[in-house]
């Protein structure tokens, strides 16, 4: 790949207003091996992001190398956070991918102060750190290997089967810390897959993916996350799911229903006007203006896949605090998910405000937006 030639400055006239008021921002990169994709590499003051005492996730400490994803996921929840560079959460979250170049160097400086307790850090929480562009940045091996000689337990939560690249990596570390893997599958229809999710590799080579990671004799969930109402949740659709994840060698599934906070909500809805206009009714009855759905299709899907899950096998040990998967210790911080398998749905007048004003903006039909 032509990296060095494809060279583009923050400060020209045409970059984009948000990057350009970044100091950090080393150089913008294109390359015919990612089409359509800019990278904007900057330097980053810290590795290490501390999650909020109020929040509902489970972990204490992230890790996120990357900003934006070529996995270009319709559904997925970190597409907001773009917003903050003036980005949109739309085309802007699959094509402006920001890459932290010294992240791993950071990272050490971080680990190596005494204040340091070795708490466990999650990465992939926000975006894959497995996307593509680590082909090229090699950014994990870095920070694996800072984490390892830190003495500080992690996990990894990737759609990517360039994980199979750190295995050997992976294998050492978790010799001497642990090393738990979560590896997100959620469509087992390929064409699916291929419209929801067209940046990411198939659903068998993440299978294949798992298999290799329990052969190295690491610890490997799936995350069945998200289940998609009228598209995934079917009887026939999980069975075959969890059977396939039972082949692959996987210890365990964690499962949860769709989240659609605005602005995410918005660009899955135009996904499904354009690519399954026959379910949109059925969303706009289930969802309304809220970002879950309601209690009472979270207790059905609860009870429609947690009797396949013990069927195959797949029913969670202890949980993990960082991705929720099968852990030999136990959590760090209390299990977030309550007894049906589901976060807890938080939906406030705010949100639907928000939602709303987003609608008007856009000047989309309200049936393509809110459903």
């Amino acid at each position: 790949m032509r990296w060095q030639s494809q060279e583009l400055t923050a400060e020209q006239a045409d970059a984009l207003p948000g990057l350009a008021k970044l100091s950090n921002v080393v150089r913008s990169v294109q390359t015919p091996g990612f089409d359509g994709i800019t990278f904007h590499e900057v330097v980053a003051k810290s590795a290490l992001n501390r999650v909020g005492a109020g929040s509902a996730v489970p972990f204490t400490w992230t890790i996120n190398p990357y900003r934006g994803c070529s996995h270009a996921c319709v559904y997925c929840f970190a597409r907001t956070s773009h917003k903050y560079l003036d980005l949109d959460a739309g085309q802007d979250f699959d094509s402006q991918v920001i890459v932290k170049v010294n992240v791993a160097e950071v990272l050490r400086r971080e680990l190596a102060r005494k204040s340091w307790s070795r708490e466990p850090v999650a990465l992939g929480t926000n975006t894959d750190p497995y996307q593509r562009a680590e082909g090229r940045y090699k950014l994990m091996p870095g920070l694996i290997d800072a984490l390892a000689d830190s003495g500080t337990p992690f996990s990894i939560l990737t759609k990517g089967t360039l994980l199979r690249r750190d295995l050997p990596q992976l294998k050492a570390a978790a010799r001497h810390v642990d090393v738990d893997i979560a590896m997100s599958i959620a469509i087992f229809d390929d064409d699916l897959q291929r419209s929801v999710e067209p940046g990411t590799p198939a659903t068998a080579a993440r299978l294949a993916t798992v298999t290799a990671a329990r052969e190295s004799g690491l610890n490997v969930s799936v995350f069945m996350m998200p289940i998609l109402p009228f598209l995934t949740d079917s009887e026939e659709h999980l069975d075959e799911a969890l059977s396939r994840i039972k082949d692959s060698g996987a210890t365990s599934v964690t499962y949860s229903g769709l989240h659609l906070r605005p602005g995410i909500k918005e660009w899955y809805a135009q996904w499904l006007a354009r690519e399954r206009p026959e379910v949109l009714p059925h969303y706009r009855e289930l969802y309304g203006d809220d970002a879950y759905a309601p209690k009472e299709y979270r207790r059905w899907l609860a009870a429609r896949i947690k009797p396949l899950i013990v069927k195959h096998g797949l029913e969670r040990a202890a949980t993990d605090a960082n991705t929720g998967g099968a852990s030999a210790s136990p959590p760090r911080r209390a299990e977030f998910r309550d007894v049906d398998g589901e976060l807890p749905a938080r939906s406030t007048n705010a949100q639907r405000n928000l939602a709303e004003r987003n609608l008007a903006a856009s000047g989309a039909p309200e049936a393509a937006t809110l459903f």
